[in-house]
């Protein structure tokens, strides 16, 4: 089983870009199904994104065309592109991963990392 830690978060003003990047343990990354989540305060954490293990990505509708989910197989590490932020964007983001192409119940979470939009 992976395990995964998060980095890039930060404080970046409305309309600006920012690059989480999660990095896994193991040398099984390539067979994961890699997911993007996000939770703002006082909220349900929601899906962001995800890739397959073959690259396909599938989105929230919230942040499609916005938002690029990425994966290096190489580096064991799955990337999410932030552009065009807004406010409303403000969340703790977290990725995870699991076996499953399309996982219901993910079996495995990074810590998260804080992003704040400024507005």
């Amino acid at each position: 089983q992976v395990q995964l830690v998060e980095s890039g978060g930060g404080l970046v003003q409305a309309g600006n870009s920012l690059k989480l990047s999660c990095a896994a343990s193991g040398n099984t990354f390539r067979m994961y199904t890699m997911g993007w989540f996000r939770q703002a305060p006082r909220k349900e954490r929601e899906f962001v994104g995800a890739t397959s293990w073959s690259g396909v990505t599938y989105y929230a509708d919230s942040v499609k065309g916005r938002f690029t989910i990425s994966r290096d197989n190489a580096k064991d590490t799955v990337y999410l592109q932030m552009n065009s932020l807004k406010p409303e964007d403000t969340a703790v983001y977290y990725c995870a991963a699991d076996l499953n192409s399309l996982p219901v119940k993910w079996s495995t979470w990074g810590q998260g990392t804080q992003v704040t939009v400024s507005s």
